[in-house]
């Protein structure tokens, strides 16, 4: 982190402090609280875009903000960093919180043990490693310790090169991975010979959102890849993905091309080599739902060419994902005609859907996530039941329920095994738990799981029973009952500060996980974490997600403002102590919030969000988002987005009602899923209607990260970095009295 001793004062607030609705003194040192409004950079406007679009008439005076690579661009970012730095940094609590988060992080990590051939392979964390390392071992004897098998942190000296997706071949002798740089989805895919360390010559490029799956010959893997690929930074639009196979040892000139849709140049292709080697399944996506073909790998003989695929589906109304099989009878989950997920039996020999047959029921209620084919003859299968993780034992033959593992309220974060061994391992995670590992062998069945790992803070004085997590259900405007889980210290009562934190959207749901920076906010601030499960998720199942989509997107805002409203009325806290927060949709989600109720919230934050929602199909690969926002080249699409889009609805406030909260704005210079472009407009945007208006003294503030992108692969340091920020902001702007 840079630390700025002196800034030139046309970038900087007026860092005076007044008695105001608040109650801050100017006593207070530590806070950074504005006596005028703040003094943004003058960021150019272009009034000569104007676009008609379905008849109304679109401005978009900072569009030239969408080039990444211009100097005007450049210069707004190190100004607007300059401006939010000052903020963050002048004052003695950024050290603060910056060294007690450092220490919460610096726990020893354990994860799942997986097997592959004849080793055992688990990643690992000292503490404070930037990126995971992976080891490799013999047995799981506690006397044996494991050696390091690949180790992302040499990779970079800053830690900013990771380790993104990874598969072992059938005999576990090889190992492919992609190694990502700068946090971008692009990555590069390199061979490890598994017994000697040492990788193969060459190197895949170009690759974006990728299957790997090896041929049982282990000679080489299919692989996802486009004509054209780049470093992260550059806005271009992903089309035409294509499916390749690579043989180990040959240069990636000669990978041979087998499948590509080319009337459908939007789709992603997922691939997979089924349990017996014997089909290539292949799964067209198109936002949350699949067609499923596959081709007889045997038939097809040497793969020298395009692969002649039959199709099982063709339309696009479910989604199909592959579990296992026992020769031509492939098992799938699918939610087709069952919003809860089922799992089916499709016989390739006799695929039409009408010789289909169910294995396992859908549930009435529980929400099918995954299954897994373990000990010969069992699914193990992970349902989600009022958003807290139920795992079942399923007879393969027969999809009878044998057994269910006791699970504490919590999710399953990592689990291993297969149908070669009856051991399997399974992870436990919770708003206070760390992660728990627990080893399970269906060879001893009247046993119960036993601990195999546990993940421990290093943090004095650290108890769960000093904690309380509860569970409740709030009305909506249209009185559906929203789930929210409610995190906090067994204090006396007084007016916590609240985190209120959602998600809404892409059949994604947020479970109780363990997340350092949420326990920080409630152990260190004395606060609350609200975690409100909005519909657009995946809480409930496909009728919960398509409540929250298309035409019904404004449920998702509704929802999460009435957590707010939920919190003050129920007297957990006042309006100007909550703070919401949201990533990427759930950005989206709180720039659409601070437009439409901005006097609910006491702060927002905003990370790599959607914000412009008239023209986010125009880049990366936003087009995949359609399924779930419209389409806004269709009028009735275009309507509905024009009414939420957070670039389009800022406003000039004219009461101290309807200001804005504090709000903080992050992005990642190397963001190529949601681009940085959204989060630099509406910045510009909200910044210039709030400039020199006497109702608005809360700051605007942008901060954008160099060799950052969406989340994936961030060094710890750079998270560290990131959560500091953030926490100092909540600090100074809920006002937050507790001593750090």
């Amino acid at each position: 982190m840079k630390y700025t001793s002196s800034i030139p004062l046309c970038l900087i607030a007026v860092l005076t402090v007044k008695v105001d609705a608040y109650g801050i003194n100017s006593a207070d040192k530590n806070r950074n609280f504005i006596k005028t409004p703040m003094k943004y950079p003058d960021a150019r406007r272009d009034e000569s875009i104007l676009e008609d679009l379905h008849g109304k008439k679109i401005a978009d005076p900072y569009r030239w903000l969408e080039d990444p690579f211009s100097e005007e661009t450049k210069q707004f970012v190190d100004a607007e960093n300059e401006i939010s730095q000052s903020f963050l940094e002048n004052n003695d609590k950024w050290k603060k919180i910056n060294t007690n988060l450092t220490k919460l992080w610096n726990y020893q990590k354990y994860f799942v043990p997986m097997r592959h051939g004849k080793y055992y392979f688990s990643f690992r964390n000292s503490g404070l490693q930037n990126q995971n390392v992976l080891y490799k071992q013999n047995s799981l004897n506690d006397d044996e310790e494991p050696t390091v098998f690949l180790d992302p942190n040499a990779f970079s000296s800053d830690g900013t090169i990771s380790l993104q997706e990874q598969a072992f071949s059938k005999d576990g002798n090889l190992f492919a991975y992609g190694v990502s740089e700068s946090g971008s989805d692009w990555i590069k895919i390199k061979i490890r010979n598994v017994q000697t360390g040492e990788d193969y010559s060459e190197l895949l490029e170009r690759i974006k959102f990728t299957s790997l799956a090896w041929t049982h010959d282990n000679k080489g893997f299919f692989y996802n890849r486009y004509d054209q690929g780049g470093d992260g930074s550059e806005t271009d639009t992903n089309e035409n993905q294509k499916l390749y196979y690579h043989r180990v040892g040959e240069p990636q000139e000669k990978d041979v091309l087998v499948v590509e849709f080319t009337d459908n140049l939007d789709w992603l292709i997922v691939a997979t080599v089924s349990l017996c080697g014997k089909y290539l399944i292949v799964t067209p996506y198109n936002g949350h739902q699949s067609s499923l073909y596959f081709a007889d790998l045997e038939k097809n003989g040497a793969i020298v060419g395009k692969i002649l695929l039959t199709s099982i589906v063709t339309k696009f109304e479910a989604e199909y994902v592959y579990i296992t099989n026992t020769g031509s009878k492939v098992v799938f989950r699918t939610n087709i005609r069952a919003p809860n997920y089922r799992v089916v039996v499709i016989d390739f020999n006799h695929f039409t859907e009408d010789n289909w047959t169910t294995l396992v029921k859908e549930d009435s209620k529980d929400v099918i996530q995954w299954a897994k084919h373990v000990d010969k003859d069992k699914l193990v299968i992970s349902y989600l039941q009022d958003v807290k993780d139920i795992l079942k034992v399923h007879c393969l033959e027969t999809g009878k329920l044998l057994r269910k593992f006791p699970l504490e309220i919590g999710t399953i974060v990592g689990f291993s095994g297969n149908e070669k061994y009856s051991e399997v391992f399974y992870q436990l995670e919770s708003f206070l738990t760390p992660g728990t590992i627990y080893r399970y062998d269906f060879s001893n069945p009247d046993t119960e799981p036993t601990v195999f790992i546990e993940n421990k803070l290093n943090l004095n004085g650290f108890d769960k029973k000093n904690f309380k997590v509860e569970q409740v259900f709030y009305p909506s405007h249209d009185g559906t009952k929203i789930p929210m889980f409610i995190v906090q210290k067994k204090t006396a009562s007084k007016t916590k500060p609240v985190l209120l934190h959602g998600y809404g959207g892409f059949n994604i749901a947020i479970p109780p996980e363990f997340k350092v920076p949420f326990l920080f906010f409630v152990n260190a601030f004395d606060g609350i974490l609200a975690i409100a499960n909005i519909r657009g998720g995946a809480e409930y199942g496909q009728k919960w997600h398509d409540a929250g989509k298309l035409l019904n997107k404004q449920n998702v805002f509704d929802d999460f403002q009435a957590a707010a409203e939920y919190l003050v009325t129920q007297k957990y806290t006042i309006n100007k102590k909550i703070a919401i927060y949201g990533r990427s949709n759930g950005g989206l989600l709180v720039g659409a919030c601070i437009n439409q109720r901005p006097e609910l919230f006491g702060a927002a934050v905003a990370q790599v969000g959607v914000m412009d929602m008239l023209r986010f199909h125009k880049f990366t690969s936003g087009h995949s988002w359609i399924t779930d926002y419209g389409d806004p080249d269709e009028k009735v699409h275009f309507d509905n987005l024009y009414k939420f889009s957070p670039l389009h609805n800022v406003h000039v406030p004219n009461s101290t009602v309807n200001q804005y909260p504090p709000t903080i704005i992050l992005t990642g210079d190397h963001d190529d899923r949601v681009s940085p472009l959204h989060s630099l407009k509406l910045t510009a945007t909200l910044q210039h209607a709030v400039k020199n208006n006497k109702f608005q003294n809360n700051p605007i503030l942008l901060r954008v990260y160099s060799k950052a992108g969406h989340g994936d692969g961030k060094p710890i340091a750079k998270r560290i970095e990131e959560e500091t920020d953030i926490h100092t902001f909540l600090y100074q702007s809920l006002q937050i009295d507790a001593d750090i």
